[in-house]
């Protein structure tokens, strides 16, 4: 006996499901939204993806019309809050701000890493930008890259990185920088910047790359010395300072970024008006002052850009890694 008409009125169950929840999600989106917006950061309060997120979460809130609360929920390299990113319902309520750490090298560094920002989320904007600075002590013999990279032959293991931890973004440039150059240094964690530019200042550290912001106003104290940006020009905030590659430094372009992300499977009209208003917050003249009063450059991309942004930083960040045998601590 034939099942065909068994089989059509699956199809025909299939179908009105398929149908039933492509309303649902309609009518989701157009009630979208009716409660508060949780923003996750996943590090502790006034550092980058902070400062990002607050600034991202102020537009969003008049935009959407109901308030966006930031969350600070920190631990693991940022890999405690994008779990929880990973976890939360794709609905829009719940989005996630963090760093180039979060997204392109903890899935670099981590074996074990519990969230796959590729798979697992929902990409909507690389938000900001800022490259990295090549600083020493006043005190340390170099006063250029190249004197830096020939002091740093005659005295193997003797020139000390200090970052703010293993794996991160300061950190992977230095060992990105001694790949390029054929040097050797001897890389000491922090745990943070503070901590890290701190030392670099009481001369317990010689050279360390750190955010712009974070180092501008110290170099035009004279307690530090710039020798170059990682950037792709030269900074107006700190004109009189090559870029690496103007120093003779090739492929050590860098910049330290932070991005919003959602949870994986949002409906598309919610995915599409939180891209929008992302972007559209971002790119206000006020948003847009305030961060490059920072030392941040305003990316605001598209997500299909995110995309492939990230692949190619993953990439990048896995071989680095992988040359430098580096390990997580």
């Amino acid at each position: 006996m034939s099942n065909f008409p068994t089989r059509r009125l699956v199809g025909a169950a299939m179908l009105g499901l398929l149908a039933s929840a492509a309303a649902f999600g309609t009518a989701q989106a157009q009630q979208y939204p009716d409660r508060n917006v949780t923003m996750i950061v996943p590090f502790p309060a006034g550092g980058a993806s902070d400062i990002t997120a607050r600034n991202v979460a102020a537009k969003l809130t008049d935009s959407l019309g109901k308030t966006v609360v930031v969350e600070n929920r920190a631990g693991a390299n940022g890999s405690l809050g994008a779990t929880l990113l990973k976890q939360a319902a794709p609905d829009g309520y719940t989005i996630l701000v963090g760093s180039i750490g979060v997204f392109a090298i903890n899935p670099a560094l981590f074996p074990d890493l519990k969230y796959d920002p590729m798979k697992d989320f929902d990409l909507l904007s690389v938000a900001v930008r800022t490259p990295n600075v090549l600083v020493a002590h006043p005190g340390f013999p170099a006063n250029s890259v190249k004197e830096l990279v020939e002091y740093m032959k005659k005295n193997p293991d003797k020139v000390s990185f200090a970052s703010s931890g293993t794996g991160s973004s300061d950190h992977l440039t230095a060992a990105l920088f001694m790949q390029k150059t054929g040097t050797v240094g001897v890389h000491v964690p922090y745990k943070g910047g503070g901590p890290a530019i701190g030392d670099l200042i009481g001369g317990h550290a010689n050279v360390s790359f750190q955010n712009l912001g974070a180092i501008a106003n110290h170099v035009r104290g004279g307690k530090l010395k710039a020798l170059a940006v990682t950037a792709s020009k030269r900074n107006p905030a700190l004109p009189d300072v090559p870029t690496l590659a103007e120093a003779g430094v090739k492929d050590v372009e860098v910049y330290s970024w932070q991005a919003a992300a959602a949870p994986k499977g949002l409906p598309p009209a919610i995915r599409a008006r939180l891209e929008k208003d992302i972007i559209a917050g971002l790119k206000s003249a006020e948003t847009t002052a305030k961060f490059n009063d920072i030392g941040f450059d305003v990316v605001a991309n598209t997500s299909k850009e995110f995309e492939t942004f990230l692949a190619a930083e993953i990439a990048r960040w896995k071989t680095v890694i992988e040359v430098g045998k580096i390990k997580p601590e």
